[in-house]
């Protein structure tokens, strides 16, 4: 089943906003507990970082919710939608660097951006709307905020999943 834009009213679009955060929060969990932890400032602690972020933004949105809509039910589920800020599930690898997790965060805020803008075009709820378009802004902060964290990572050495099948390279040697 898919969201219809048009019909969707300020306690679902918030239900939404929701689920999709906490599918990222999940998701980015799951690829911590993957890729493992090395070294302080790993792929695995940048994964941990992105979940605490969106896990912020999850509770933020929740209590929203509950401010404006006490224990209404919900009608949006996740089953309506998938992957709309969520990192794709096969982004993780045993030998990511620092950079190439940050680089999957960042595609993840882009992809979050462009969801919100192009559901704008279909919404109709003036309300709806204003969320939407502050969402959509969050994302783009978002994304600036990855941005500079990729800028100031060190350009290495780091062991990246390629190097891993390189002679020498091999962490067991």
């Amino acid at each position: 089943m898919a969201i219809d834009f048009s019909r969707l009213e300020l306690k679902d679009a918030l239900d939404l906003a929701i689920l999709i955060e906490q599918e990222a929060r999940e998701r980015y969990e799951e690829f911590a507990r993957i890729v493992g932890g090395r070294y302080a400032g790993d792929a695995a602690d940048m994964f941990r970082e992105m979940a605490r972020n969106e896990a912020k933004h999850e509770s933020q949105l929740a209590d929203r919710r509950r401010t404006a809509f006490g224990d209404a039910a919900r009608k949006v589920t996740r089953a309506m939608f998938e992957d709309v800020e969520a990192p794709e599930v096969t982004k993780p690898r045993v030998f990511m660097s620092a950079r190439q997790a940050m680089e999957v965060a960042l595609a993840s805020e882009e992809k979050a951006w462009e969801f919100f803008d192009k559901a704008l075009a279909h919404v109709k709820d003036p309300y709806v709307k204003v969320l939407f378009q502050e969402l959509r802004g969050e994302e783009a902060q978002h994304a600036a905020l990855v941005r500079a964290k990729l800028e100031k990572l060190p350009p290495g050495p780091d062991l990246e999943e390629e190097d891993a099948d390189e002679p020498g390279t091999d962490p067991g040697n």
